[in-house]
């Protein structure tokens, strides 16, 4: 999602909701199936801000089992685990601002905690940040001591990726950030959540991080993208400046990505929740309808 939108969604409050069971999301059958499709709700954030319960509700009406917030909209965590149980969600995780991992994590747990959050995931580093001698590595050292906090509080840390993490870093030598950070990131306190769209649009290879750290990616992303050298993308901020080709979002199984080879291979990723995202919706309902129908039918 666009960085500077995120941001104004992602760090005022915190709330969570039923922990999903233990057995990752494909194993629904011997034929892989997705069984609890996911939606992370910046998707429909126009909604969210006039009627949080109603679309909350359509979500659940869609065929969704599983939610992931970034933002409550000023909802106290009772509200919103009451509203997920009435429409039998989950919400095993949710999106907080690095701003609220440094200054705000105790409290932050101790709510996750309160309404039963698996996960939490930091889905930004400031690019001012970013661009400072050993920034990568301070947002390293505070990711391990989130990490070991929540992990104590018996919730798993994360970071979610945009593409720019895969434009090699004058500031690592050359390393792409994203290896620094699962390099120097404890594997134990630190997972990742794969924007499978973000990581394609920088022409890497999901595989290849599957195949390297097995198990790192309980959790990823899911929307497509249409390579289209005459649009004129609004994401140069997530992209980074490595990325030059246009494209537009698009809704899953709508664009390039091929998903059926990726999620064949979710058992070695470690994939459990599967979060439909666009960023950009034309429509957000109809749109996350066609990503849920695809996902539903899609074997692997």
């Amino acid at each position: 999602m666009p960085p500077m939108n995120r941001r104004t969604f992602i760090g005022a409050s915190v709330a969570a909701t039923l922990s999903a069971a233990a057995k990752p999301a494909w194993a629904a059958d011997s034929a892989h199936q997705i069984d609890r499709i996911g939606l992370q709700l910046y998707t429909v954030r126009g909604t969210m801000k006039t009627d949080f319960a109603g679309t909350i509700a359509k979500v659940a009406s869609t065929g969704y089992k599983e939610v992931e917030f970034a933002g409550y909209f000023g909802h106290s965590p009772k509200e919103v685990r009451e509203l997920i149980d009435k429409n039998a969600l989950a919400a095993p995780s949710c999106h907080v601002d690095y701003a609220v991992v440094e200054n705000r994590w105790p409290e932050t747990l101790e709510a996750a905690k309160m309404v039963g959050h698996s996960y939490i995931i930091c889905p930004w580093i400031d690019e001012k940040q970013r661009a400072e001698p050993g920034g990568w590595k301070r947002a390293v050292d505070l990711f391990n001591k989130a990490g070991e906090a929540s992990a104590k509080a018996g919730i798993q840390f994360g970071y979610h990726n945009h593409s720019f993490e895969f434009q090699p870093a004058e500031t690592l030598g050359g390393k792409l950030p994203y290896d620094f950070l699962l390099a120097e990131t404890d594997p134990k306190l630190v997972a990742m959540e794969m924007d499978l769209c973000w990581i394609s649009v920088a022409r890497q290879d999901p595989l290849a991080y599957f195949e390297k750290y097995p198990g790192r990616f309980p959790l990823v992303h899911a929307k497509d993208w249409v390579k289209d050298s005459s649009s004129n993308s609004g994401y140069q901020g997530a992209m980074g400046q490595s990325v030059k080709y246009g494209g537009r979002m698009a809704d899953v199984g709508q664009g390039s990505i091929d998903w059926k080879n990726l999620f064949a291979h979710a058992g070695k990723a470690g994939i459990k929740h599967y979060f439909v995202e666009n960023d950009d919706p034309k429509s957000a309902f109809d749109d996350i309808k066609i990503s849920y129908n695809y996902l539903h039918d899609l074997k692997f």
